[in-house]
């Protein structure tokens, strides 16, 4: 399995609410490509009816589409002015992010800007009252766009082990690996992953107990942890090893990527993973804001000792 999969599954389990598009004729993917400021689940713009808000970046989803309910589209334009989020959710700017601002259902869609082995600062810029500065808007080596879906498990090939899978997404850029993922009430789960074909080649593993991936509410100074052995079958070959999981919501600031300025919490994680003798540490960070959910991440490479990191196996960062 790609050992940089898993760690880079948080920034991809919670997405933010882009309509959930799939016409091909779709005329928005976003709020923001609508003069109402709504983009609608079937891809259509809502009537403009009253003014959009400042900025002019307020998705707001169908409320009558299960799977655009939760979550919404609210990012700082280089107008200095914050939208509003989505039906169902409002950034209050208060420094704890709830559960109700992470969307976590299937049907979400957005797109990253990714790059693989490059360098980055991780710390930022510190500011006087404690928060920090960081600025990822500029482009890196081998930067590429890709869209970032979660899909109902219903009907996928490995469906009947996971009955209480919320969703599933690609875990990776360098993969095909999917995460299978459990939202409850108070955390993002991770409950498997599987290719997504079946075969002699497949992969197939469960992790017990499921890993924390993210804890809800999270404010500075929250921390998660776990530890769950993996057993399975992993590119046709029988595996049983150990993953634990330990994340601190370590900083707090502004975050300045492709789609707009965010305030965020940044979580940072450190995955453990032991194969008999064999142990793999991996560092990410992600930084979470209200009613999006991560809006960057950055993954480093195997065996990276420092929790703040300035080579990143990849770098993920939500453009429009």
């Amino acid at each position: 399995m790609d050992r940089r999969s898993i760690a880079v599954a948080f920034v991809l389990a919670a997405l933010p609410v882009g309509g959930a598009c799939s016409n091909t004729t779709a005329e928005c993917s976003v709020g923001a490509d609508c003069a109402s400021g709504i983009c609608e689940s079937n891809g259509r713009c809502a009537p403009l009816s009253t003014p959009p808000h400042d900025g002019g970046v307020g998705a707001q989803p169908d409320v009558q589409v299960q799977e655009a309910q939760a979550g919404g589209d609210a990012a700082e334009q280089d107008t200095g002015t914050r939208g509003e989020g989505g039906i169902g959710c409002t950034p209050n700017h208060d420094g704890t992010i709830t559960r109700d601002e992470v969307p976590m259902i299937a049907g979400l869609h957005a797109n990253f800007v990714i790059a693989e082995n490059v360098t980055v600062d991780s710390a930022g810029t510190m500011n006087a009252d404690g928060s920090r500065s960081w600025d990822f808007s500029g482009m890196l080596a081998g930067d590429h766009t890709v869209v970032t879906t979660t899909d109902a498990p219903q009907g996928q090939w490995f469906s009947s082990q996971f009955t209480m899978a919320t969703y599933t997404t690609k875990l990776s850029d360098t993969s095909t690996l999917l995460g299978v993922f459990q939202a409850t009430g108070q955390s993002l789960l991770l409950q498997g992953v599987a290719s997504p074909t079946s075969g002699g080649q497949q992969t197939d593993v469960n992790y017990m107990p499921a890993a924390e991936i993210l804890g809800c509410p999270m404010t500075m100074g929250s921390t998660w942890s776990s530890t769950s052995t993996i057993t399975g079958t992993d590119q046709g070959v029988q595996v049983y090893y150990t993953e634990k999981y330990a994340s601190t919501v370590d900083a707090h600031g502004t975050l300045k990527v492709p789609y707009g300025t965010f305030d965020v919490l940044r979580v940072q994680t450190t995955l453990t993973r032991t194969v008999g003798a064999v142990v793999t540490v991996t560092q990410s960070l992600a930084f979470v804001a209200e009613c999006f959910g991560p809006v960057a991440t950055l993954t480093s490479q195997s065996d990276e000792t420092k929790t703040e990191f300035t080579n990143a196996a990849e770098a993920q960062r939500l453009t429009p």
